[in-house]
């Protein structure tokens, strides 16, 4: 029994994302949970940091202007060829960074306090980013630019910034409260098992009944997912080996929310696009296994 409960344990994210595949036909209809999901993981999330702990690095702004130039840039130069791809390996690069990223970053001796204030500042960027992006990579027949990024602004922002105000206000306002919250570390992590169940039956269901007009489409999604997981997890630890902590750059850089740029894909660009993060989560998850093993060795 004891063995069965560790490979449950060790295994719980491949097996979330096996459980959402099988039975998709019922958790693709709890789609309207994953924004909540996501609300309250943030939120969590940022009950954690101390303001204190808030310090802008020279790497922050570097690792934010690969983000927010790279996910635009990419998009650009991919369009011509195949608006889907563009859009997903732009939100490949655009997705903020991931709320369980400062676990994996302390457990591989890097900076936690770096990798928290980063999560907090690359969010409110991509609240202040994706809304402009969207208008113009998306599809919103009969609306202006300013009518667009008002619709978009008006559920990206609160998802990724209200959490902040709420997380601030509880911190000063009911201690007792944030103490009761941080007495569960782990919740945060099984609400991100329970939305990577959701958005892995939302994007198979969408893969089954879509018009397969094109199959190359989905295989350059993945294809594009990985090439850009590799390649943030590699600039990000370049540039944090220039400022003395390669790890924490790494994972802030690399390390995405996946769960959040799927809805993203599945709500504002052309659902399919969907694949290229969810193929994120496989490569991002193969990373760090592989680096965990090689911390446990003695040999990172």
């Amino acid at each position: 029994m004891t063995k069965i409960l560790k490979f449950i344990k060790d295994g719980i994210l491949p097996i979330a994302m096996i459980a959402g595949a099988l039975t998709y036909k019922w958790v693709s209809h709890l789609s309207f949970l994953t924004a909540g999901l996501i609300f309250v993981m943030l939120l969590l999330t940022f009950c954690k940091i101390r303001l204190n702990e808030i310090k802008f690095h020279t790497a922050h702004l570097w690792l934010l202007l690969i983000q927010l130039a790279g996910s635009i840039g990419i998009y650009l130069l991919l369009k011509p060829y195949n608006p889907i791809v563009a859009q997903g390996a732009m939100l490949c690069l655009l997705a903020p960074t991931a709320t369980a990223a400062a676990i994996i970053t302390g457990m591989l001796g890097g900076n936690v306090g770096f990798l928290t204030a980063y999560t907090l500042f690359c969010n409110i960027a991509v609240a202040i980013a994706a809304p402009v992006y969207f208008s113009f990579t998306g599809t919103h027949e009969g609306m202006s630019f300013l009518q667009s990024v008002w619709l978009i602004s008006q559920k990206v922002f609160p998802l990724l910034i209200f959490p902040l105000f709420i997380a601030f206000t509880v911190q000063r306002r009911f201690p007792k409260i944030q103490k009761i919250l941080l007495r569960i570390p782990k919740m945060s992590f099984y609400l991100w098992v329970a939305a990577l169940t959701i958005v892995t039956g939302i994007t198979v269901d969408f893969m089954l009944h879509h018009d397969r007009t094109n199959d190359n489409t989905e295989l350059w999604l993945l294809v594009m997912s990985f090439v850009f997981c590799c390649l943030q997890f590699y600039t990000g630890r370049k540039i944090g080996r220039h400022y003395g902590d390669a790890i924490s750059s790494g994972q802030g850089l690399g390390q995405k929310n996946t769960i959040l740029a799927i809805w993203m894909a599945q709500t504002y660009l052309h659902p399919l696009a969907a694949l290229a993060p969810a193929g994120y989560i496989l490569w991002q998850n193969i990373i760090n296994s592989y680096q965990l093993f090689r911390r446990q060795s003695g040999s990172l």
